[in-house]
């Protein structure tokens, strides 16, 4: 019983309610959401006892629910677990993945992870306005999301991974106005990404595995989010020069396998609080940025399968926090001391497939003759003194307004 009233209490504390929990005889439903992603959420539901009395504002609050989720039941074609068998009369509390809170009660969110179920989503879902989280990875839904959802205006996970999905960006998620948590990955959601996904006060974003094109907004940086996974996609350009100008308190970003050109830039110091950095599977050339040695932080840290060049720095190799380094498949020509001190570490420590003198499992010397760009050089900071992290941003924003068109 103790377990039950603290998860009301959890509940309590992310439903945007001043009311208290109401718990039912259904008892406690807990699912945290992971498949080809997912968030995590705590919910308190599957059937309420003591139903609204015919005065109770919440009547009319269940009745709506009853119309959209069954009207969203008949756009279900296929249910090989028979979840919706639930689904009957008017308790929408009771149906499972449908968790409600109170008093009322009222429809506080939706968890139908890894249901396997087949179908769309239907507008008539934006009459959940109550509804905090919706999480659907690993379902067959297909289609889009419906413009009406940016009436949603609770709802702060968005989990549609793992699905059948496709179209351009789903637009309507720049309108749901708390929303913290987009999840879209492992879909076939296509072209551009637009530029108002990163002005949006989202905490993760989450697009990998999808088939979006065309080149990064340049004000990927400047979103709030911890974590921004843009992985497996088809962008192509450079990462904008901007990057890290906002210092923003980005912890992940996965550029991995994409068609990223040009280098990387010199704002990647600024992301004091980096824990991942992986642009691996990409085009990019030119000299590693000093200011890598400013991710005091970094633990992860993948570079291979570019066309980067020069010298691995021991500046880059002394990192303390530094658990996994791959530069592997570039074109690195110099190794510096703190360097080989990693390449005997036990795994996690990859130099293969280089140009360095001396070490094993290098290109064969006709590779390493030529320099691929040619006289490609990155733009970096002019300064005769040794590398300061902290006065990185002065001279970055100079560096960046002196050279903008």
């Amino acid at each position: 019983m103790g377990m039950l009233w603290l998860l009301a209490f959890i509940l309590w504390q992310i439903i945007p309610t001043q009311a208290a929990i109401t718990v039912g005889g259904g008892g406690v439903g807990i699912n945290i959401g992971n498949a080809g992603g997912g968030g995590a959420g705590v919910w308190i539901g599957g059937g309420i006892n003591n139903g609204p009395t015919p005065s109770s504002p919440s009547v009319s609050k269940l009745t709506t629910a009853y119309t959209a989720l069954q009207a969203w039941k008949s756009a279900i074609t296929d249910d090989p677990l028979g979840i919706l068998k639930t689904w009957v009369g008017s308790d929408v509390c009771s149906y499972k993945g449908v968790f409600c809170a109170g008093p009322g009660p009222f429809v506080a969110g939706i968890d139908l992870n890894h249901a396997n179920l087949q179908g769309t989503l239907v507008k008539e879902l934006s009459v959940l306005t109550d509804i905090s989280i919706l999480h659907l990875n690993s379902n067959r839904f297909s289609g889009t999301v419906p413009d009406t959802f940016k009436d949603l205006s609770s709802l702060q996970e968005l989990d549609i991974s793992n699905n059948r999905f496709s179209g351009p960006f789903p637009a309507v998620a720049l309108y749901i106005p708390n929303l913290v948590y987009l999840d879209l990955r492992f879909n076939s959601f296509s072209g551009p990404v637009p530029e108002d996904l990163f002005n949006k006060r989202l905490d993760a974003i989450f697009l990998n595995n999808n088939q979006f094109e065309g080149e990064l907004p340049q004000n990927l940086g400047n979103s709030p989010a911890s974590v921004i996974n843009l992985a497996n996609n088809r962008f192509s350009g450079n990462i904008p020069a901007s990057f890290g100008i906002a210092s923003s308190k980005l912890k992940e970003i996965l550029l991995l396998n994409n068609q990223l050109t040009g280098c990387i830039p010199q704002g990647i110091g600024l992301f004091s609080e980096m824990q991942v950095f992986d642009v691996s599977h990409n085009s990019l050339m030119g000299h590693l940025p000093d200011t890598v040695s400013c991710l005091s932080d970094i633990e992860v840290l993948n570079l291979a399968h570019n066309k980067l060049s020069g010298v691995l720095p021991d500046l880059v190799c002394s990192l303390g926090s530094l658990m996994n380094l791959s530069v592997a498949y570039n074109f690195f020509s110099g190794f510096s001391q703190e360097c080989s001190k990693l390449s005997f570490r036990k795994g996690g420590f990859d130099f293969s497939l280089n140009c360095l003198p001396g070490r094993d499992m290098q290109r064969p010397q006709p590779e390493c003759l030529v320099t691929p760009g040619g006289g490609f050089s990155c733009l970096r900071i002019p300064s005769a003194q040794p590398l300061v992290c902290g006065a990185l941003l002065g001279n970055l924003e100079v560096n960046v307004t002196s050279t903008s068109p």
